[in-house]
């Protein structure tokens, strides 16, 4: 499998265009490079000439001096030229990251699910890795590289044309040579591209699972399937390593005649009198010279070759396109929203119905409790007001705006969900309230936490809004992580907040305090609450029951409390929500 040239053309392109400034002063200091690795041979010769012919101490002193400068001019050159190469690789390389992290973002939850974490991260960090040296020195070099080697043969024209076409033959052979092996490794650092990132999604799921592998048992078999794809990297990482090295291997052999080669001319041409000890050592330097251009050539080859298993998965990745259009319409209108299903019909996979011919209206301002057994399609229906899915089958209205019509960033915007499962980060409360968001100041945290009723709560933190969250944020328990989710919400200003079993984990004294900050939050806004118990509800003006994906009872709330023929009123009579449900 061979990249095609296009591929490598176009990413080159896209990244490095925007720092040319680098990139042109990056080849200055290769030509600069080249200047002083032709120079000092010359200068070596002439010291060698001088010297078996006896010429003054002075001279000599000279020659000496000038070697010493070029060769310290070198090192500068050298030092400047990695420091900017660096500098191009990794601007390009996370840029390259970025673009990968906010395409994978974008992508439908379908996707994710049927990748996890550890691989995603292996793709958009360790792909994107082996492209450092390709951004920061591949054409740059190959381009350098060339003038010295068409450098170096002119100059050895001028020594002698025997000794050019001798050269001149020699570098076209290894040219060829290299070129013939160039692309045989690339679909083996593929699997091993691969294999790697199977590793890195086996090891996020287990340590995202470390309680439970532990609780029961399974420590060893973890460890036993780690070895497993431990070994099969290394196996994959080891063979391509060896095929990739066999440009390398080429190289050393052909290098090792021409150098051959080149003391034999050399010494030919001396015993016949045609150049002097010194042009003999000249002869012998620039073969080496030629040596550099060519390796680095076979290097730069062989980093193309995991390049080019890289880039074919980067743009495997990126050709990965989200079923959810984003729209063109009118952005969601601000304020209590009105939410209408139509007939909406869904299935996450073909043939296997969710929802079937849903359809409700509810009203601004208004509060729908939603009720129903597990798996009966409560959780369905946010996920698609939240439009992470769009139905197969209807249209779902919000503010009286079609969902497919509208940009998804305007729809996201206009609904806040608050789960049972909040995913707090490690960073500051300040940071995990806003999501990061500077634009919002601590006086706005300070007054939404204060009318939440939890100004005493963010008081009792040691470092306020600086107190730093640990990781999965177990410093909180699990109604402040509550807390957290309700005025993340609460900032945002959504016209539509939906409830998802917010408080179904929650003791009887934490769920009081949320429910006053519950309270807060809906006013002024549309909400659908979702509730496995009864007093979730309460404040429902209308209620939902749902049962295999259909709606089997629909209206308000005291109107079906009051009919003792309603699901609702027989529910709230028996008492038994927990065994309705289940």
């Amino acid at each position: 499998m061979q990249t095609a040239f296009s591929s490598y053309r176009g990413i080159l392109a896209s990244y490095l265009k925007p720092q040319r400034r680098r990139v042109i002063l990056l080849g200055a200091l290769l030509l600069a490079g080249i200047g002083f690795e032709l120079a000092n041979p010359w200068i070596l010769r002439a010291f060698i000439d001088d010297a078996t012919a006896s010429a003054p101490l002075d001279r000599l002193t000279m020659l000496a001096v000038l070697f010493l400068v070029a060769a310290l001019g070198a090192q500068l050159v050298t030092v400047g030229e990695a420091y900017v190469a660096e500098n191009v690789g990794l601007t390009a390389t996370n840029q390259i990251r970025s673009d990968l992290t906010l395409h994978t973002l974008r992508l439908d939850p379908q996707f994710h699910g049927s990748h996890t974490p550890g691989e995603l991260i292996e793709r958009v960090d360790g792909d994107v890795a082996t492209l450092g040296n390709f951004f920061s020195r591949f054409v740059v070099q190959i381009f350098a590289n060339g003038i010295l080697l068409v450098a170096v043969l002119i100059l050895m024209y001028t020594i002698d044309w025997r000794v050019g076409l001798a050269m001149t033959i020699f570098v076209i052979v290894t040219v060829a040579l290299v070129n013939k092996t160039r692309n045989i490794a690339q679909p083996f650092w593929k699997i091993a591209r691969q294999a790697s990132a199977e590793l890195f999604g086996f090891i996020e799921e287990r340590l995202s699972g470390t309680e439970d592998i532990r609780s029961s048992g399974a420590t060893a078999y973890t460890m036993r399937k780690l070895y497993e794809r431990s070994r099969h990297l290394l196996r994959t990482d080891r063979k391509a390593a060896l095929i990739g090295s066999t440009s390398g291997g080429v190289t050393v052999i052909v290098f090792t005649l021409g150098t051959a080669l080149a003391l034999g001319l050399g010494v030919m041409l001396f015993q016949e009198g045609a150049i002097t000890l010194g042009t003999v050592y000249l002869i012998f330097s620039y073969t080496e010279s030629l040596r550099r251009p060519i390796d680095q050539l076979t290097r730069q080859l062989q980093d193309l070759q995991q390049a080019g298993a890289s880039i074919n998965r980067i743009g495997d990745l990126l050709l990965e396109k989200s079923v959810i259009h984003d729209g063109t319409g009118p952005a969601i209108p601000e304020g209590a929203l009105s939410v209408q299903f139509e007939d909406v019909a869904f299935g996450y996979n073909a043939g296997e119905p969710v929802l079937n011919d849903v359809s409700f209206y509810l009203k601004p301002g208004e509060v729908l409790g939603v009720l129903g057994r597990t798996g009966s399609g409560k959780t369905t229906l946010t996920r698609l007001l939240f439009r992470l899915y769009d139905p197969q089958q209807g249209e779902i209205r919000l503010g009286g705006t079609p969902l497919r019509d509208s940009q998804v960033a305007s729809i996201r915007q206009s609904v806040g969900m608050v789960t049972q499962s909040i995913h707090l980060f490690h960073a500051t409360l300040r940071d995990n309230l806003t999501l990061f968001d500077k634009n919002i100041s601590d006086e706005r945290i300070t007054s939404v936490l204060e009318e939440l009723g939890m100004g005493g709560w963010l008081a009792a933190m040691p470092d306020g809004l600086d107190t730093k969250l640990a990781p999965g944020g177990s410093t909180l328990s699990a109604g402040q992580g509550q807390v957290v989710a309700f005025a993340r919400v609460f900032l945002k200003e959504p016209g539509l907040v939906v409830l998802d079993e917010a408080s179904s984990r929650l003791d009887p004294a934490t769920e009081k305090q949320v429910e006053r900050a519950v309270d807060r939050l809906l006013g002024g806004r549309t909400a659908i609450i979702i509730a496995h118990r009864l007093a979730t509800v309460q404040r429902a003006d209308s209620i939902l029951i749902m049962e295999e994906g259909m709606i089997v009872e629909y209206g308000s709330r005291l109107q079906l409390l009051n009919d003792p023929n309603s699901h609702f009123s027989d529910l709230m009579r028996t008492g038994k929500m927990a065994e309705a449900l289940t």
